[in-house]
């Protein structure tokens, strides 16, 4: 594990403005960090990652939150009910990433928000998250996968992270084929919405053939998608503000909010 690594998952991270329920589970929260900027603000909802495992949660994602605050976006870092929680995993999971999406928009107002400005992000089993939000709610427009588990059936024959996506759909492709087909991005339709997959090529936890081989076939039906290959980039660089790969995500956010 190298120092990034260890920084980024153990430092504590900056507080963020409020913190905003979007359910009543004490999982089904939001942190809000606005900037100092003009309104309406850009927006961007942050999706963590962590295998969908209730073990990791949202406070590693608040150091790239709060660094794209700084570039003038307002950033939700949501928290989400995970595999170990009451009601995680397949569908639950998912239902509180639409959620918390709709609660953004409703709240739009009040945050002096500018929802034709909006990108939702995902990191890991979190870009797995983003993009299929993207294929259900159809005012989504814009989604970036950095490091996404954009393929579940690859994830499934990888055994990523000890069976990481049985737990999480509740079982293999073939015990239960419905979950694939709803949850997997691979498989999903996402007509409407520009996607970016951000990807370092040293990316030892999800292989960038995921993204590579995600862009490839979306690109075949006729999908919006881009793919930003970072050289000497591991798994956590794209979410940690201290590394060089960092400033193309935020280049890429920054191009995706126009």
């Amino acid at each position: 594990m190298t120092e990034a690594i260890f920084d980024i998952l153990s430092q504590p991270q900056p507080a963020p403005d409020r913190r905003e329920a979007y359910g009543s589970d004490p999982n089904q929260f939001v942190e809000l960090r606005l900037p100092q900027a003009k309104a309406p603000f850009p927006v961007l909802l942050n999706v963590h990652g962590g295998y969908w495992r209730a073990k990791y949660d949202l406070a590693h994602a608040g150091h790239l939150c709060e660094a794209l605050r700084a570039a003038g976006i307002a950033t939700f870092n949501m928290e989400y009910r995970r595999v170990g929680d009451p009601g995680g995993g397949w569908p639950g999971t998912f239902a509180d990433v639409r959620s918390a999406y709709r609660y953004v928009r409703q709240e739009a107002a009040r945050f002096q928000l500018d929802l034709n400005r909006l990108v939702v992000m995902g990191h890991s089993a979190g870009g797995q998250l983003a993009l299929c939000l993207a294929a259900h709610e159809t005012s989504l427009r814009r989604a970036i996968a950095l490091a996404g588990v954009v393929d579940l059936k690859k994830a499934f024959a990888l055994h990523l992270s000890h069976d990481a996506v049985v737990e999480f759909l509740g079982g293999t492709p073939e015990q239960v084929p419905e979950h694939y087909r709803e949850a997997d991005p691979m498989e999903l339709k996402i007509p409407q919405a520009r996607q970016w997959l951000i990807h370092g090529t040293d990316d030892d936890t999800v292989p960038v053939e995921f993204s590579r081989d995600y862009v490839a076939q979306k690109k075949k039906i006729g999908e919006t998608v881009d793919l930003v290959e970072i050289p000497r980039c591991g798994h956590f660089d794209v979410i940690d503000p201290a590394s060089a790969a960092f400033q193309q995500v935020t280049a890429a956010v920054l191009s995706a909010l126009g």
